[in-house]
């Protein structure tokens, strides 16, 4: 699966300026929309490396935890995550 980004506000002029012509984005606007896309290109990178998720599989693995074949601790988890990413707040 690919995600692709999608910008998608909108955003309301006031009454009196709304015109026929889109309105051209401001010096400042375009520079944020500059350091935001650096931020995210990384991260967009990153998710077009990673494998496609294998629903069969999870659908096996949701039925065996439905069964109780798997064991699940739900604090133990906690605690990986935690350890995974650094324990970062």
């Amino acid at each position: 699966m690919r995600i692709t980004p999608q910008r998608t506000e909108l955003r309301e002029l006031p009454a009196g300026k709304r015109t026929g012509a889109p309105a051209s984005p401001s010096p400042a606007e375009v520079k944020q929309a500059s350091a935001e896309s650096a931020h995210i290109a990384p991260a967009m990178n990153a998710l077009s490396a990673m494998a496609e998720v294998d629903m069969d599989k999870v659908s096996a693995i949701r039925q065996a935890l439905a069964r109780g074949e798997i064991g699940f601790d739900a604090d133990k988890l906690a605690g990986l995550i935690a350890r995974y990413h650094g324990n970062q707040g």
